[in-house]
């Protein structure tokens, strides 16, 4: 991903009002409902430091755990597999399908499955892959990929989702309503879960002591893919290992309230090995693939403290820059504050340089992540590298040698901003709709119309008087 294609993308959302509707709708309900979830638990604030100091824990002591939960897990009768990289655990979960012969596979939502590389994985292998979250079979429907990790779908409204339904579904829905279509959904996808010959999930923990893997779902659909088919492979990043249900139970506690603004979701559901004799359901195998995919090498770096993240997507929903261009812009698989630190790791700085500067460095990700990830100082790391390795564009570099050189003169510095207050004032009246080189602002918004003096004039005026 190249710096202009993310400028494009951005332009482009900026531009669509439709997208803007949408990431409303979502977003500030997510925004209101965490805050009314953190205000009724008094413990807030004692229960993200101690999730914090879990994951730290862990991360420091991520081999041991690992092992151990290697050895719980296989004794459950899961057989565990590593991969070092993306395309190393796609190749084994598609191996594991078509050493089953398997035709159809569901797929719980899991944003490692997107790391990998998953859906194409399958679709080269000719295998039908059925997304049975609702949202993500939207997105498939589209052809797409998801703009927020925990809502797939935000960027599209209702009447976005009736159209495609009305076109993919057979029947289609009775009408284009919620109720209808959610309805029509269940239709379509349960023949598919009872159908399935694999079900794969992510897995929001994985517990040391027990080997068990945890999945957290609002709609049951982790439970129908991974229980009726006769093989359930898990895939999950190595930083999702916690010591002991107790741990999970008490990021859990932070998770939903900042995901959802919930107390605990619907179903949380702990996976301990395939069907053993005497249970009434479950599959036969059970491969869970751990994946590290420069997990390791950030254990070693400044981004080690991005190994706490659990996915909740509160750092999105009260992002500014992401409410107004949303998760597509980004362009890789995480998008917002937290992607803007984890795709340089997975995708390399070259690539996407761009987005550690797409933030206005306000802290409001920061003031709510769950497990206090210090995100704008992971983000100025990454704006350091791109400095340091030459990747800043030289007209860039340039204008901040300039305004270098003015600022460590302040007699300049203020010269040239009493000078260019009146020349912006000639571009508007009350709001400037274009100014010269500062298109990249104007084109997509109106600039306030600056003041006749200075903050500084202001003020020494405002001192003057009150000696008075």
């Amino acid at each position: 991903m190249a710096d202009a294609a993310f400028k494009q993308r951005a332009h482009d959302a900026l531009a669509d009002t439709n997208l803007k509707t949408a990431i409303d709708r979502t977003t500030g309900t997510a925004e209101t409902k965490r805050a009314i979830a953190v205000e009724a638990f008094p413990e807030f604030q004692a229960a993200r430091s101690r999730a914090a100091a879990i994951k730290d824990h862990v991360i420091a002591n991520l081999d041991h755990y690992l092992i151990e939960f290697e050895r719980n897990a296989t004794a459950s009768g899961a057989q565990v597999h590593w991969a070092r990289d993306a395309a190393e655990a796609a190749a084994i979960v598609t191996k594991i399908c078509t050493d089953a012969d398997a035709k159809i596979v569901t797929r719980a939502k899991s944003m490692l499955g997107e790391e990998i590389g998953l859906p194409h994985a399958l679709e080269e292998a000719g295998i039908e892959r059925v997304e049975t979250d609702l949202a993500e079979h939207i997105i498939q429907l589209a052809q797409e990929r998801p703009s927020h990790i925990i809502w797939p779908a935000m960027h599209r409204t209702r009447e976005d989702v009736a159209t495609l339904f009305f076109k993919d579904h057979h029947p289609p829905p009775e009408a284009d309503d919620p109720a209808a279509m959610v309805a029509s959904a269940r239709r379509v996808l349960r023949a598919k879960f009872m159908a399935a010959d694999v079900g794969i999930s992510g897995a929001n923990f994985l517990v040391a002591d027990t080997g068990a893997t945890c999945t957290v779902t609002n709609e049951g659909n982790a439970e129908l893919s991974t229980t009726p088919p006769r093989i359930h492979i898990v895939t999950a990043g190595i930083e999702k290992i916690v010591p002991s249900t107790d741990h999970a139970m008490a990021l859990l506690r932070v998770l939903v309230r900042s995901a959802t603004g919930g107390e605990i979701t619907q179903y949380t559901t702990f996976h301990c090995g395939p069907k053993r004799p005497g249970d009434a359901d479950g599959p036969e195998e059970m491969h869970i693939v751990l994946v590290d995919n420069g997990r390791t090498r950030m254990i070693g770096d400044e981004f080690r403290q991005m190994l706490r993240c659990i996915r909740c997507g509160a750092c999105m929903n009260h992002c500014v820059v992401y409410r107004q261009i949303g998760g597509h812009a980004y362009g890789g698989t995480y998008p917002g504050p937290m992607g803007a630190v984890l795709t340089p790791v997975l995708d390399g700085l070259a690539q996407s340089r761009d987005l550690p500067h797409a933030c206005t460095m306000n802290g409001r990700c920061e003031e709510v992540c769950p497990v206090r990830i210090p995100l704008k100082t992971l983000l100025k790391a990454w704006r350091v590298r791109t400095w340091d390795e030459g990747l800043v564009e030289k007209p860039l570099r340039y204008g901040l040698g300039l305004w270098g050189f003015a600022a460590r003169r302040p007699w300049l510095y203020h010269l040239g901003a009493r000078m260019a207050l009146p020349v912006m004032r000639l571009f508007g009246r009350g709001w400037i709709r274009r100014l010269p080189l500062a298109g990249g602002w104007t084109d997509s918004r109106d600039l306030p119309a600056p003041a006749a003096r200075s903050f500084m004039d202001q003020y020494r005026r405002q001192q003057k008087d009150a000696r008075k």
